[in-house]
């Protein structure tokens, strides 16, 4: 046997192991693609080291991305409530009363105990508008006709 493939075993078991101290899901999968080189190593003797690297970094990405994608489907489903954690959202599709006018595109409305900046074409106060968006902590508006 080659020392090409005592690399690929000692690669393969390094980066198992720093998994295993650090762990984070990433170093083990190249430590599978570096176990997988080390078979394809003893099997096939005399593999040319620029192919090895070449499989080595194939394999690695191979194996990261069948990872991700494994992942992606053990995710939690979509919530029934996407909004509800995220106020502005809950929001979208209401009509209020301009509580300050909007001015220079910038105004105020008040939804219940709350005051909220908004955005949109200028209105004067008392303007109904219906929010149609958020931006972080900003109301987007528009005119209600």
């Amino acid at each position: 046997m080659g020392g090409d493939v005592y690399f690929w075993a000692v690669v393969a078991l390094l980066l198992i192991a720093a998994e295993v101290m650090a762990p984070g899901a990433f170093m083990l999968w190249l430590g599978f693609a570096a176990a997988a080189m080390f078979v394809l190593a003893w099997l096939m003797p005399g593999m040319p080291i620029v192919l090895q690297a070449v499989l080595f970094v194939v394999l690695g990405f191979a194996s990261i991305l069948a990872y991700r994608k494994w992942l992606q489907r053990q995710q939690e489903p979509e919530s029934d409530q996407p909004a509800l954690n995220r106020r502005a959202a809950q929001l979208i599709g209401r009509i209020v009363p301009l509580e300050r006018p909007i001015e220079r595109g910038i105004g105020r409305v008040q939804i219940a105990d709350a005051y909220w900046e908004v955005s949109g074409p200028d209105l004067p106060l008392g303007a109904s508008v219906k929010i149609v968006g958020a931006d972080g902590m900003t109301l987007r508006v528009e005119a209600v006709d």
